[in-house]
């Protein structure tokens, strides 16, 4: 008991101490970029006001490559440059205006999706590839289901339909999403397998583990 409460000490001092690095603010940073280039598009869809966008699919694709820390911490750095009044979010709006309308509930799913799929994804297998693609795509789908789940209630709490209706007012965004969400998958496996490295989570897991043993610490391939 004693030899698992040092380990436990040891794993918790390892990951207190460790800094953030320049190339994790660049990398959360070019991330968030990512987001707000995605949101030159936007394709208005029916009457409630809720457009079809791409910028869920950077909002996967942080989490899925950059793990939950970093890749959620992206998503909040492109949701607070939006509150600073850069127009960022889809059609170039403020986030302002997107917090008084019938999008809100999608931004709040963006902040929680983008912490969500990268704890998914962060017990992803690594081999065969075929798998961790599948896994991401589970990830990406649950994920997108709780961004629907989260805009049914914000068009329920600015307009007048009722949650029912507002969670069956997604149906036209389903084919897009789950075309971005096996999007996302694909490119996120083709990059952490050219550089792994950026799956800093898994990394620091593996780290914490072997210095909490007292083991040397080997890095992940």
């Amino acid at each position: 008991m004693t030899r698992i409460l040092r380990m436990s000490n040891r794993t918790s001092t390892a990951r207190a101490s460790r800094p953030v690095s320049a190339a994790d603010i660049a990398v959360i940073a070019a991330f968030a970029a990512l987001i707000i280039v995605l949101g030159a598009v936007s394709i208005p869809v029916g009457s409630a006001g809720v457009p079809i966008v791409l910028q869920n699919m950077g909002v996967l694709l942080a989490g899925m490559i950059l793990g939950w820390r970093r890749g959620g911490l992206a998503v909040l750095l492109f949701l607070g440059v939006g509150f600073l009044g850069v127009p960022n979010m889809a059609g170039w709006t403020p986030a302002l205006t997107s917090v008084s309308g019938p999008t809100v509930g999608y931004l709040v799913g963006y902040a929680v999706t983008g912490i969500l799929v990268g704890l998914l994804c962060e017990f992803a297998p690594r081999r065969p590839q075929w798998l961790q693609v599948t896994w991401f795509i589970v990830a990406g789908a649950l994920c997108v289901g709780v961004q629907y789940l989260s805009g049914s209630v914000g068009l329920m709490l600015r307009t007048d339909m009722d949650f029912g209706a507002a969670l069956v007012s997604n149906g036209p965004f389903i084919p897009g999403d789950a075309a971005k969400v096996v999007v996302a998958a694909l490119v996120s496996a083709a990059v952490l397998r050219a550089v792994p490295d950026l799956r800093r989570d898994r990394r620091s897991r593996v780290t914490d583990s072997a210095e909490a043993a007292g083991r040397p610490v080997t890095p992940v391939a």
